[in-house]
């Protein structure tokens, strides 16, 4: 709740007009039953239809007032909801864009994405709420049973009873709300989890007909989250009941003393009538306090999930020129017995996840210029190591050295200005192909046409009729494999990077298109320091190096003739692909 609050203060200029709104509000609303007591046993009676008329006015005037006030206040507490909920997420946001890969990898994709989206509805509907019913409510309360006791002590007796009962079941049952509503907050991450899944790999599912087992898998997550809530709700709803059979009865007691008591003289009829408003007012008052209770506990419990994003310390400082190592050689890009393993630091150790050993003492050095090509088998670690380069991780042992500084040394932004990236399975946004490439970037038509021709791509662009501005729809729906690769090589080309980096981009392109690019890139981007990434040994057989994995290990390195003759495992992979002998 204290997150909550903090973000409400710096709207409280504003907060406070729509509770003064809503206070006025509800002191009118307070105001119409007595005057219609009045009206009823002192006008009337006199039989003066001035009077009965200008004190009919009176009550329509003030419930016109009321309505206004009340108009204004809502207007007011939803934009300042709105705007707290806008702040929480762009907080949000830009905290779990600079979360390291472990502290990513903690939370995990799914629950992180829930947070922003129903955990900060929560919160918006909670601020909301607290600026209209924690102030009506009260009134409504107090302000209802203070002037009950000046019409009639006997009568507003029936309410001091019966609203205590109340409010200490309310506090009774709601001190449970947090925990079950927080566990609901969980299970819908399962949900949220699934459905990504099931909706990214729908081609799979439906290729080997696993609709229907998806559907059990859904179901399963689906029913977990509805017990949890009804589970919740149920135990947050037991004081609704009670309280509808409280105020049924109260209104009965009211009725039957009110009636006993006019008989005898010792009050109006009036008086009945204006006491079963206020009544009624203030056991509205009572539920909306269980309404609110429910509410807070909700917000309070997608709050603290919130809080627990927000509040995680970077475990990736910055490090002073005296805390960062020094290469042992002046080459742009080295690594110096680098070894990793993931869930050694950040919240992962919180999550329980085993850690597992991903690279072991890995060693090689580029001149700014050169290349390199990584080939091994499918989880050998080959993008770990790009990880490790770009810091979206920290090695475990070893350091890793760009541009002869340890990469800890540099500010993310300084570090990643550096690099032209493509990565497995890269993400084409829902935009055109132009903004794609620019991606926010200023570059002129001339940098966009270049890239474009570099990346092999002009021929597929210039057929479309739309050409740079045809839209591309979410991650390239409308686009076959091969465009949004040369796409995606054209974004990274596009800012004539220092460091470029291929994590597999020119898998689904065919020979002939591969090696246009290749020709394409070592003759136009010769600066760059490339890094490819590759299955074909054709793809990477031109480079300077070639680094060939297996199991997170260096088993080979060196120049692609060097390999041929020292190194078996890469001689295997070129006979299988090459059909060559050497």
């Amino acid at each position: 709740m204290n997150l909550i609050l903090r973000y409400m203060k710096t709207y409280r200029g504003r907060i406070a007009l729509s509770m003064v709104y809503k206070l006025s509000g509800a002191v009118t609303e307070l105001m119409i039953p007595y005057i219609l007591e009045h009206l009823i046993d002192e006008v009337v009676p006199l039989g003066r239809m001035e009077q009965v008329i200008l004190w009919g006015l009176l009550m329509v005037l003030t419930a016109l007032a009321t309505r206004q006030l009340n108009v204004w206040a809502n207007r007011t507490a939803i934009d300042n909801a709105h705007n707290v909920s806008y702040d929480l997420r762009q907080d949000l946001f830009a905290k779990t864009a600079n979360l390291s890969g472990s502290q990513f990898d903690a939370f995990g994709l799914p629950s992180l994405i829930s947070r922003m989206t129903s955990d900060s509805y929560n919160v918006q509907s909670c601020v909301q709420s607290l600026q209209t019913m924690c102030i009506r409510i009260p009134i409504m309360l107090v302000g209802g049973i203070s002037v009950t006791m000046i019409m009639d002590p006997v009568l507003s007796g029936i309410l001091c009873i019966i609203v205590p009962i109340l409010l200490v079941v309310i506090l009774s049952v709601s001190r449970y709300g947090i925990p079950l509503y927080r566990r609901v907050q969980d299970r819908l991450d399962d949900v949220v989890r699934t459905m990504r899944e099931d909706i990214t790999g729908i081609r799979v599912v439906k290729a080997l007909s696993k609709t229907e087992y998806e559907k059990r898998r859904f179901s399963a997550a689906s029913d977990a989250m509805a017990k949890a809530d009804i589970k919740a709700s149920t135990i947050m709803a037991i004081p609704g009941p009670l309280m509808q059979m409280c105020l049924n009865t109260g209104l009965t007691l009211v009725v039957w003393v009110g009636a006993i008591r006019v008989n005898n003289g010792q009050i109006k009829a009036g008086v009945i009538l204006a006491f079963l408003t206020y009544f009624n007012m203030v056991m509205q008052g009572v539920m909306g306090i269980n309404r609110i209770f429910m509410m807070v506990s909700k917000a309070t419990a997608s709050a603290n999930r919130i809080g627990q994003v927000l509040a995680v310390e970077s475990d990736q400082r910055v490090l002073s020129p005296a805390e960062a190592l020094t290469p042992a050689g002046d080459e742009f890009i080295r690594f110096e017995h680098v070894s990793f393993q993931y869930g050694d630091t950040g919240p992962s150790q919180v999550t329980g996840g085993e850690r597992q050993q991903c690279l072991y003492d890995i060693n090689f050095a580029l001149k700014r210029g050169e290349s390199l090509g990584i080939i091994g088998p499918t989880g050998c670690g080959k993008t770990t190591i790009i990880n490790l380069l770009m810091r979206f991780y920290d090695a475990t042992q070893g350091g890793v050295f760009v541009d002869g500084r340890d990469v800890r040394s540099y500010p993310k932004d300084e570090l990643h200005r550096k690099f032209g990236v493509v990565f497995q399975n890269d993400m084409v946004f829902y935009n055109t192909l132009r903004e794609n490439i620019r991606f926010g970037r200023d570059l002129d038509e001339a940098a966009l046409r270049r890239a474009v021709e570099d990346a092999v791509a002009t021929e597929y662009v210039d057929s479309l009729e739309e050409g740079l501005d045809y839209q591309a729809n979410i991650k390239g729906a409308n686009l076959s494999g091969g465009q949004k690769q040369r796409l995606l090589i054209s974004r990274a080309l596009a800012g004539n990077p220092e460091i470029l980096v291929l994590d597999d981009s020119s898998s689904a392109l065919d020979y002939k298109t591969d090696a246009a690019l290749r020709k394409a890139i070592f003759d136009h981007h010769k600066d760059s320091t490339t890094i490819m990434i590759a299955q074909r040994v054709s793809s990477i057989q031109g480079m300077t190096h070639i680094l060939v994995m297996d199991n997170g290990r260096c088993i080979g390195y060196g120049s692609h003739q060097e390999l041929l003759e020292n190194c078996p495992a890469y001689r295997e992979i070129y006979h299988a692909q090459m059909g060559a002998m050497v």
